[in-house]
Parts: C-alpha cells; structure tokens; sequence
C-alpha cells in the first residue's frame, strides 16, 4: 500500500484523533530550540575523516566480487553485480588498476567504477552492517515513494533505473552525493549508488535529511529523459519576465539541485527543509566560515548550487504547498530560521534583496512542484508525492518511539521516510537527546529492513506494488 492509499484508510479509521492533531499543528509552531546542539553534532561528523574501506587492485576486486554474488539480492545480482563483472572483465586488469588507483589521493573526486565497487563490497562482505541496512532502507523507500505504481498512477516508468539505489560509505570531503541512473548506466549498470561519510553512521543526523535531496531529487530527475531539460526552461520562463535574464539563467543553470531541493521537501516534508539549514551550518563551521548560512552563490559550472541562503528559503516556499495542517507554520518557522542569517544576496552577478529572494523562490518552489510537466505525461510532482497530516501524525507517534527502548510495532502505516523525518524532528526539539534518538533511528530502520520483499529471494523492484488495490558545493555533493 503506497503513502497516499495509506493516507485515506488512517483517516477514516482515527477521525477524532486526526481532529486532535490538526488542532494542535495549526497551533503550536514546531520546536527547533535545540538547533545549536543538532550543528555542533553535524560539524562533528563533518570532520571526522573516516575514509571507509578502499579497493586496493583489479584482481583482488574480482576475487571478493565472487565471493560475495551469493550475498547479493537476485535483483541486484542481475541490475548491478553482473553487468558490473562484465565490465571488468571488458576493461581488464591495466585500465581498472588505473582507476582503483585514484582512491590513493583522498582530494580526487569520487568515480563511479570504484563507487560501484564499493557498494557491492560493503553490501555483501557486511561492513557497518547495521547502519548499512538501514540506509539502504531509507534509500529504498524514497525511490519507492516516486517510482511505485500506486504513486505514479497515469505516469509512466522512468527512462532509467527503476531499481533502487545502492548505498555506500566513503568519500567524507565530498559528504551526501549521488551518482544517478544516468552515470551508472555507461558501465551497464541499471540503478544509482548513493553515497554518505563513513562518519555519519555514527552521527551527524542532519545529514540524514539530505537523502530525500540525493534520491527523490537527484535520483529521480536524472531517471527520466528529458525532464531536467523541460523543469529548466519551465524555470527560466517563470522567473525571466519579473526579475530579468540574468537571475533567470542563474536559476535555470541550477534545476537540478533546485529541484532536488523541492522534491525532497515533497517526500520527507518540513524535516527535510530545516534538516538541510542545520547540516548546511554544520558544514560552514567545519569550514571555519562560522555556523551560517553563505550569501553568495558564485556563477561558475563548478559551483552548480544555489548559495545555502536561497535554499533555506526555497525549502520554506515548498512546505507552504504541502498538504498538512501545520504546512504554513512550518514554512514560516524555516524562512524565519533562514532571516537570522541574511547578511548581502549576491547570486552570480545579482544583488538581490531578501524580500526578492523570497519572492523568487516562491516562484521556483511552484514551477517545480505544481507544473504538470510532458516527462510526466501531463502531471505535476505534487500530484505524485506530497506531505500529509496523515504523515505529520505518523512523526509524532514515532518521536515518543524514539525516545525509549521499547520496542515499537511497526504497522503497514510507517515508512522509513516518516522515521527519518521524525527523528530529525525530535533532535531538533528542547533536549533532543542527539545519540538516543540516532541509535533508536538506525535500529528501527534495521528492523524495517529485514522485512523488505527486495532484498529477499524475490525480484521485487517496489515493494509497495505488493500491495493489494483495494475499491553545499565546498564540501558535499548536495
């Protein structure tokens, strides 16, 4: 059962305690009171240099890959490990080598032969295997939210991978980044490969709302040909007329970490807009920059994304059109959380004032998630995922879960999304208890797991089309 025919039958069934709860998010505003503890633990996990595992050589690659097919869930065996084989095989020892070598100067960008590598060896010869379910569970379910056939009722499959990502640790200067469908599809592989810091398996937990960026964002806008294309023209045209060509082209030039940006809000909610302000913070503290967010967004093909600024209130203009009682408090919470650290806009060579950043974002915000797009046969995002008070109840069951150590029963309700989410949430509250709430985070999302149908002996690439139908540029990929 996907989120949406989830949302309906809670309804129907909880009525007078939906009424409780829309009363009570209409009220209160969210508590982040805690947001200075949730920085300090991302800057913590930022800068612990943790590399993970390397690949030391061709040869020893190829041995370890066999060893570990059998590990390996048959529909990743025929979308990943095969294919994979072949191409080493192709390539052969010298130019493999070559490559494998790169993992020698921690600097060196990351490349997707060795990523592939990498995901493979960890998933099967079991490092951090714990942490590593439970990533991949999270992953799992925010591919599921987009490309299941209960969500993408009247939209077809994506051009490219309809099989999850595989996940991975390493690379920690280059923090939360995704190698999507469309670069893994060279080596013959048919799914991404999405990649944290070793560290943040132990911490840093805003980095966790930066999945939702990685999958639903990147992952999904790079598995339909031709959908980047039409969201940056949609873009440029929207915001050209009232703000000028340069602004404009500064835009379109950054749809997909925009857009990303955006779907994520739509699939994680309100958690995943502050999540990123507190990890963008983290971020510019390890940096010795201080724990703000950047004003300046250079206009440089090497610097694709916005400056942190406008993506705080991009992330506020997009929970304002999300379908939860509490939708504009929390808008109002993050863009206010956003003015603390409003010093001089400048966005390539734009001067821009924070009354015309916010109102721009708010066009951004709505071209992305409300125009129904050709890619999409005519249908907007939001008609395919959004945030419920269904959703918002759901956090609020599973932040008290995530404050003790007795074990919750799992329903067909929660999803690994409304974990995350509900974690960063209760972290970001007065006295969040930061490791409590990490540790409860990570063993619930292992138990979801352990019970998910793809990584059984069965070839299910969405596991909620099982369902019954019932009548920061500098240091991160993000």
């Amino acid at each position: 059962m996907n989120r949406t025919e989830v949302a309906d039958q809670y309804t129907t069934s909880t009525d007078e305690g939906m009424e409780r709860f829309e009363d009570e998010v209409s009220t209160f505003p969210p508590d982040i009171s805690n947001m200075a503890a949730c920085i300090a633990d991302a800057r913590n996990a930022i800068l612990d240099r943790d590399r993970g595992p390397l690949v030391p050589d061709y040869f020893n690659l190829r041995s370890r890959l066999e060893a570990v097919r059998r590990h390996v869930p048959p529909l990743y065996q025929e979308a990943v490990h095969f294919p994979y084989v072949q191409f080493l095989d192709f390539y052969g020892a010298d130019t493999i080598n070559q490559i494998l070598a790169l993992q020698l100067n921690p600097i060196n960008p990351p490349h997707v032969v060795i990523d592939v590598a990498q995901a493979l060896l960890q998933q099967g010869e079991g490092y951090l295997e714990v942490q590593t379910d439970a990533f991949q569970e999270v992953i799992s379910d925010l591919y599921d939210g987009y490309l299941s056939a209960a969500d993408r009722g009247g939209v077809k499959r994506p051009d490219l991978g309809v099989t999850a990502p595989l996940v991975k640790w390493g690379y920690p200067d280059r923090g939360p980044y995704t190698f999507p469908a469309d670069s893994t599809h060279s080596l013959g592989v048919h799914c991404g490969i999405v990649n944290l810091p070793p560290s943040h398996a132990r911490g840093g937990l805003l980095g966790w709302a930066a999945l939702p960026h990685e999958l639903s964002g990147h992952g999904i806008l790079h598995a339909d040909l031709g959908l980047l294309n039409e969201l940056r023209h949609k873009i440029y045209n929207a915001l050209q007329p009232q703000f000028g060509h340069s602004l404009a082209r500064y835009w379109s030039n950054r749809t997909d970490e925009a857009a990303s940006d955006v779907l994520g809000v739509l699939n994680m909610g309100p958690a995943a807009g502050i999540g990123l302000i507190g990890y963008f913070r983290g971020m510019r503290s390890a940096l010795g920059e201080g724990p703000v967010l950047s004003n300046v967004g250079l206009d440089r093909p090497d610097r694709p994304h916005p400056a942190d600024i406008v993506r705080g209130y991009l992330a506020a203009a997009t929970v304002r059109l999300l379908k939860f009682k509490g939708a504009q408090s929390w808008s109002e919470t993050i863009k206010n959380e956003t003015d603390k650290d409003v010093t001089w806009i400048r966005l390539g060579d734009n001067t821009v004032s924070k009354e015309a950043a916010w109102e721009s974002c708010q066009i951004i915000a709505t071209t992305i998630a409300q125009t129904k797009l050709h890619t999409l046969e005519g249908h907007s995002f939001t008609e395919i995922q959004n945030w419920r008070d269904e959703d918002e109840l759901i956090v609020q069951q599973l932040r008290t879960a995530l404050t003790t150590v007795r074990p919750l029963s799992l329903g067909a309700h929660i999803f690994a999304t409304h974990v995350v989410a509900a974690a960063v949430v209760e972290a970001l509250s007065r006295d969040g208890d930061i490791p409590l709430v990490f540790n409860r985070m990570i063993d619930i999302l292992k138990t979801m797991h352990d019970s998910n149908p793809s990584w059984g002996p069965l070839f299910v690439r969405h596991p909620s089309d099982l369902a019954p139908h019932f009548a920061f540029d500098d240091l991160s990929g993000i």
